[in-house]
């Protein structure tokens, strides 16, 4: 936080306060005290405007197409992004993609800051970084979640934090739910959408492990599986009909032959043929799911 020394005590602390409602973090630059004759002027030390000159003259750099220059910027303002990043942990991104996010925003400060304005780059690139981190854990998800779910997730989340730093123990999901004033379901459901994504190529146990991907059924094989079976079981049910039943399926189903051919091949007439077919699939649809 950006500190002033000033004439008196009540100044001091409405700059303080202002500086806390912006969110000005770490990075900002300091002034020095106010002398006898400054009559309350505040002027900025000299290792501040070395900084500032230096921020200003790689911004331009940057600018005008230095990577190099775009580099160091972002690499000397890595505090800047870190001290932002660090108010976003426990909402289910991890803290180096906060870090990575908030860079993201950092870039797009160098690329849009206005240096005949005036202002402090810090200044400038603070609300932009704090806007990128926002709207990736808002929009950028693989699964979308309403906002009053990750709120709710939030809360619950703090909680948690507040009693494990004052009663050194893990909530339950229950506890938590309870103190937020909602159903443990809903708990559950807003902390689920806090957790990370995992990824295939995750450690399936632990360090050490086989990814996660490898020990996952692989679908196409229990879907052979199934089918399987479900031969196995028609066959056995085909097995037990009758031997006028039978030979209807084998005709109509394995043979591909219409009523009219069935009923002529058994000297049947077709509505003889089509009345049986119906007896025989209730009854083979009454054994296989029996």
């Amino acid at each position: 936080m950006m500190t002033f020394h000033t004439a008196n005590t009540n100044t001091a602390m409405d700059t303080a306060t202002e500086c806390k409602d912006t969110g000005r973090t770490a990075g900002t630059e300091r002034t020095a005290p106010v002398g006898a004759g400054d009559a309350g002027e505040r002027r900025p030390s000299p290792g501040s405007a070395d900084r500032f000159a230096g921020n200003l003259e790689l911004v331009r750099l940057a600018q005008a197409g230095d990577e190099k220059a775009l580099e160091r910027l972002v690499i000397d303002n890595t505090g800047l992004v870190r001290s932002v990043a660090v108010r976003f942990r426990d909402r289910g991104t991890e803290f180096e993609d906060l870090m990575q996010i908030g860079t993201i925003g950092m870039i797009k400060a160098i690329r849009s800051f206005d240096m005949s304005r005036g202002t402090a780059f810090s200044t400038y690139a603070v609300p932009l970084i704090v806007g990128e981190i926002r709207r990736h854990l808002r929009d950028d998800g693989l699964i979308r979640v309403s906002r009053g779910c990750r709120h709710l997730g939030v809360l619950l989340m703090r909680e948690r934090s507040r009693i494990l730093t004052e009663e050194g123990r893990e909530a339950g999901v229950a506890e938590l739910a309870a103190a937020c004033g909602v159903s443990a379901e809903e708990a559950a459901v807003a902390l689920d959408s806090l957790a990370p994504v995992a990824s295939l190529s995750d450690a399936a146990y632990g360090e050490d492990s086989p990814e996660l991907g490898a020990v996952l059924p692989d679908q196409s094989e229990a879907d052979d599986m199934a089918r399987q079976m479900d031969r196995i079981a028609l066959g056995q049910v085909i097995a037990s009909l009758p031997p006028l039943w039978r030979q209807i399926v084998v005709l109509r189903y394995y043979r591909d032959m219409t009523q009219q051919q069935v009923a002529d091949l058994l000297g049947l007439s077709q509505v003889k043929v089509s009345r049986e077919e119906k007896k025989i699939m209730a009854f083979m649809r009454a054994q296989l799911e029996g």
